[in-house]
C-alpha cells in the first residue's frame, strides 16, 4: 500500500487513472488499526485491479478535511481522480463491505 502525504496525494490519487482506494486512519483510531491486518490482505488479493493507498489523518490533517473525512475509519474509491464511492464510522467498515467496495469498483 502506497503511504499518502500532502507531497504525494494528488499524483498517487487525483491524477491517477483507473481506480484508487484510499484508507484514511489515525494514530487514535482503535477500528482502524484492527482493520489494518484485512486490509492490507485485500490490497495484495486485489494487486493489479486497483491502486491502494493510506493516509494518516493524525499527520495529515488539513489533506483528509480538503476530502471532507469527517470520521474514522473511512474508505473513499476515487477513479480518474474522482470520489465515486466510500464508507465511513466502524459499524460501517468491515472486512466483508471493504471487499464489497472493491468489488464494485474494478
Amino acid at each position: 500500500m502506497i503511504e499518502l502525504n500532502k507531497d504525494n496525494f494528488e499524483a498517487e490519487v487525483l491524477q491517477a487513472e483507473g481506480a484508487v482506494m484510499v484508507d484514511f486512519w489515525g494514530d487514535k483510531c482503535e477500528p482502524c488499526k484492527a482493520l489494518m491486518p484485512d486490509v492490507h490482505k485485500l490490497a495484495e488479493k486485489y494487486d493489479g485491479q486497483m491502486k491502494f493507498c493510506k493516509l494518516n489523518t493524525t499527520e495529515n490533517r488539513r489533506l483528509a478535511i480538503g476530502q471532507k473525512v469527517l470520521g474514522l475509519p473511512t474508505f473513499i474509491v476515487y477513479k480518474n481522480g474522482e470520489k465515486v464511492k466510500e464508507i465511513s464510522g466502524a459499524e460501517n467498515c468491515t472486512p466483508e463491505t471493504i471487499e464489497n467496495l472493491i468489488k464494485e469498483n474494478i
